[in-house]
């Protein structure tokens, strides 16, 4: 073979598959209501919306050690929660207090 040319081999053939299965079956109380499901026939949904908030300096500070915490700890769920604070999506600012009561 020489020594500058490129490797010539044949390319394997590849074939796709496609199969069905079944749907997952939920409880009485788990079902899906009628107005977030697809149209039949359609297969995309709606992009579920986060509420965000303005995050600041501090809480892309806090979120990025609270992330490495977790990430040093072992934590997969203190390492997500920093990723939230740090893209304003941790749900603060969102819960209100009552007013009158």
């Amino acid at each position: 073979m020489p020594l500058f040319t490129s490797r010539r081999h044949a390319h394997p053939v590849t074939t796709t598959h496609t199969t069905t299965v079944a749907p997952r079956r939920r409880g009485f109380f788990n079902r899906t209501p009628h107005t977030t499901r697809p149209a039949h026939g359609t297969s995309h949904t709606h992009v579920v919306h986060h509420q965000k908030r303005h995050v600041t300096m501090g809480d892309k500070i806090s979120g990025a050690l609270l992330r490495l915490k977790g990430s040093l700890t072992g934590r997969p769920g203190q390492k997500a929660a920093g990723t939230r604070r740090m893209n304003g999506t941790d749900g603060r600012g969102s819960h209100r207090s009552r007013r009158f009561f």
